[in-house]
């Protein structure tokens, strides 16, 4: 089973399209424990969610102690559900294979962000593991993006902001159909943009929630004639709905509020197609 095989099976299992982010803030933690509260919020919405997105500088921020703590929230997750590792590595040569091979045997993820910017010879290493899910930055969420995202290119084909070629080239390299992009829900009309230059891509979606992004905006223009092909994630505003003791619960109750309106907005976008 590849990764979009696995992540439409966990979409049909549990309606839904939202990605929860795990990024442990220890300021924030209701709980001492990183792997406790890991598995608190793992068991309250597991039914909910179509992936999980690890963000690994938030561990690797905590030392070894952090790594250990990823490694046992990895084994919380039911193996029915991808888990996408949110690195956003890019190098050259050895160095991609490494980050390669780290991120897809060493950890497991099912699927991982990359950073494009090294061109073609960087990715191929995460390429080859034709099962695993490759996504790349296109728009990020951040303002600052748009230095080097918005800047115009001329290719043969035309002038294009930075962000498109980047879609192009990812539909141009997709011949094991494992490549999907980045796609900030803070952006939505360059998310739009991007779902035109390629229709059958998966687009992995952050920015809804506590960085503000048009969740509207971004379903209308981020999923596929199917009503599928995006993932949506959001983190601080599920991970912490509340520091007090039933927070497990209103990390559940902001969740399936989110999957629930995410749902109703697909239904109403697919009719008025």
């Amino acid at each position: 089973m590849n990764f979009r095989e696995k992540l439409e099976g966990a979409q049909e299992r549990n309606r839904s399209l939202l990605c929860i982010g795990l990024d442990p803030q220890r300021e924030l933690l209701p709980v001492g424990d990183v792997v406790q509260f890991h598995r608190a919020i793992i068991e309250a919405t597991q039914d909910l969610v179509s992936a999980y997105k690890p963000n690994l500088a938030f561990y690797e921020a905590l030392g070894l102690e952090g790594l250990r703590a990823l490694e046992e929230t990895l084994k919380a997750i039911p193996s029915h559900i991808p888990v996408i590792g949110d690195a956003k590595r890019g190098d050259v040569g050895p160095s991609a294979r490494a980050y390669a091979r780290a991120l897809f045997e060493v950890w497991g993820f099912d699927a991982a962000t990359v950073n494009p910017y090294f061109g073609y010879d960087a990715l191929r290493p995460f390429l080859e593991y034709r099962q695993k899910g490759v996504f790349l930055l296109a728009r990020t969420t951040n303002l600052g993006g748009r230095d080097f995202q918005a800047l115009y290119v001329s290719t043969a084909s035309g002038n294009y902001q930075l962000y498109e070629v980047v879609a192009l080239k990812a539909r141009e390299w997709n011949r094991y159909g494992n490549i999907g992009l980045v796609a900030g829900a803070t952006f939505p009309q360059e998310l739009k943009r991007l779902r035109a230059l390629c229709p059958e891509m998966l687009f992995l979606a952050p920015g809804i929630g506590a960085q503000g992004g048009d969740l509207a905006q971004a379903v209308a223009g981020g999923i596929d004639s199917s009503g599928k092909g995006l993932i949506l994630s959001t983190s601080r505003e599920v991970l912490y709905a509340t520091r007090g003791p039933d927070f497990a619960t209103r990390s559940r109750r902001m969740a399936q509020g989110l999957r629930d309106q995410i749902n109703a907005l697909v239904a109403a976008s697919q009719a008025a197609r």
